[in-house]
């Protein structure tokens, strides 16, 4: 769950400097959340999900 949380907010703040910067319409973010939404009810967000839980984890085992 804390991988979830952290991903989003990372898309959330990267959506943000987008939108100020001007290279992000608020069109463009509304479909890029609307598509988040559709793929959460589909049957591929399982795979989705466990290959960002496994990229997530190959980069916590990463050592300095």
């Amino acid at each position: 769950m804390a991988i979830s949380i952290s991903v989003l907010m990372l898309l959330l703040i990267l959506a943000v400097i987008f939108l100020r910067n001007g290279g992000l319409k608020v069109s463009h973010a509304l479909v890029c959340a609307l598509l988040g939404f559709y793929l959460a009810s589909t049957s591929i967000a399982p795979t989705i999900h466990s290959g960002l839980t496994a990229t997530a984890d190959i980069v916590s085992s990463l050592g300095p």
